[in-house]
Order: C-alpha cells, then sequence, then structure tokens
C-alpha cells in the first residue's frame, strides 16, 4: 500500500493556524473540471503578489514582488513559495504579528484557468518548468507562461503571451486597489482585522 504523502506538509509547519485565521486546508485528491487560479496582495514585510494556481490538489504559488504584467516584453520575477491548500484561495484578512507571512492579504483577482499544453498535465509542466496557461480572472485575462530561469534563486518569470488582453499601457497593478471578493482596499481590510 502507498504511503499518501502530506502535500501540505511544508505550509502547516511554519504556521500556528490556531492563532492565525489562514485556512488549515487539506490537499484535494479529486480533479477540478476548471482549476482555480488567484492572485492575493499581501503586505508583509514588502508588498508582493502572490500568484496561485491549482496543480496536483494544491495551490503552487509564486510571490511577484512587482506583480503580473499585461504587457509581453516584460518579464516578471516570480519566486516559488510553499504550496498552499486550495481553500487559500478565497483567505482574506491579516496575518497576525509574529506569524509566518505577517501582514495583510487582500484576494485582488481569482478564477479559473486551462492547461495550454495539449500534451502534458500540470504536474508535469510544473516539475518540467515550463507552464503555459490561459487565466481567466476578472482582471487578468489570457495566455501566460511561467518559465523555471535555472538559476541558483530557484526563481521562475511570469510573462504575459500576446493575445488581445495583452497591453504595453493599461497597468491593473497601479489602478485596481481593492479586493474582488470584499470590495476593500488593503487598509480597510487591516482595520477589519
Amino acid at each position: 500500500m502507498k504511503k499518501k504523502i502530506d502535500k501540505l506538509k511544508v505550509y502547516k509547519s511554519k504556521r500556528n493556524l490556531k492563532g492565525s485565521k489562514e485556512p488549515t486546508g487539506k490537499s484535494q485528491s479529486k480533479k477540478l473540471k476548471h482549476p482555480v487560479f488567484v492572485i492575493q496582495k499581501h503586505k508583509s514585510r514588502n508588498l508582493h503578489y502572490d500568484f496561485r494556481i491549482e496543480v496536483d490538489g494544491v495551490l503552487k504559488s509564486w510571490a511577484i514582488p512587482k506583480g503580473p504584467s499585461l504587457n509581453p516584453s516584460v518579464k516578471r520575477l516570480a519566486m516559488p513559495t510553499d504550496d498552499h491548500p486550495l481553500n487559500y484561495a478565497t483567505f482574506e484578512g491579516v496575518i497576525p504579528k509574529g506569524h509566518y507571512g505577517a501582514g495583510t492579504v487582500m484576494v485582488w483577482d481569482i478564477g479559473t484557468y486551462k492547461n495550454m499544453d495539449k500534451k502534458y498535465s500540470m504536474k508535469k509542466c510544473y516539475k518540467d518548468g515550463k507552464i503555459k496557461i490561459n487565466i481567466f480572472g476578472q482582471r487578468i485575462k489570457g495566455e501566460y507562461v511561467l518559465l523555471r530561469t535555472g538559476l541558483k534563486s530557484g526563481g521562475w518569470l511570469l510573462i504575459k503571451m500576446v493575445d488581445e488582453h495583452a497591453s504595453a499601457r493599461r497597468n491593473p497593478i497601479a489602478t485596481q486597489n481593492k479586493s474582488v471578493l470584499s470590495g476593500c482596499t488593503m487598509t480597510e481590510i487591516n482595520k477589519d482585522k
């Protein structure tokens, strides 16, 4: 009998889930017809955007310091972080001081995505370091590629592909400052803690 691996072991080991309102969550074995994607604006030590996509029952996650771009000529650094439970996709609130990732979290965008690689599963694409997806979010839409750089830092790049949703002029990171779930700003979420 195959031993079940806890895909969220690292997530759980870094957090005191009794003292934080973050979801405890479990990895999900049931394959979703439309896998989830979310971008969470996160003000911890530094402001960044957490880009998360459902892969193999968990949210694979990257911290993007400058947030996603709609401009195909812009490559955004995406640093991998630990896997998160699927129910983290709707988490919005304040992680208390003294806890891992302490700070304010906003659901900046949420939706579904589609794997654009017809040959390989998302699990294999992630393992190989090349993910091409079509995003159906409320603010971010269209095709993006995530590429592992091969650098010692372990970083990836998030790049917008040329399509009808690409724009060298629009910058939703600068203009959209409210949650797609609650309609609150980061300041309002922080006050509501």
